[in-house]
């Protein structure tokens, strides 16, 4: 019995890490998925790592879709990469260059995203909304 306790604690440490493990691994592919996704796809591919919670709340309007379907993004820096935050969240800023079809003027924005990690489904979602190209 005594050998069986520390084998039981080990074998739980062992689960933890591996779930922690692929909760990562899920997360740099999830974050890999969307910067190439914007970055090749143009930016209302952004839309589909929202989490579906956060698009019925706040769906993106008609001018926000058409307004990605006017640039070309050329650059997706995601700097240092993300920030947990905790267990189930991170943080990340990535800077989006992109280029007006119609005037070949380049801009960028700054995107500061928040994932979040949803158990139900082992899928990373962007809390923090699609990027937003609008200028002030």
């Amino acid at each position: 019995m005594r050998r069986l306790l520390p084998l039981l604690a080990a074998s739980a440490l062992l689960l933890v890490g591996c779930a922690a493990q692929k909760r990562s691994d899920t997360l740099t592919t999830t974050l890999n998925a969307y910067a190439g996704a914007v970055r090749w796809n143009g930016l209302q591919s952004a839309v589909s790592f929202v989490d579906p919670e956060v698009l019925k709340a706040h769906p993106p309007t008609n001018l926000d879709l058409a307004r990605y379907q006017q640039v070309t993004v050329t650059d997706y820096d995601d700097g240092n990469g993300p920030t947990p935050v905790s267990d189930t969240e991170v943080r990340q800023t990535a800077r989006i260059s992109f280029v007006n079809k119609h005037t070949q003027v380049e801009r960028s924005v700054v995107q500061q995203q928040l994932w979040r990690y949803d158990e139900k489904t082992h899928r990373w979602w962007l809390e923090s909304g699609p990027p937003n190209i609008q200028q002030d």
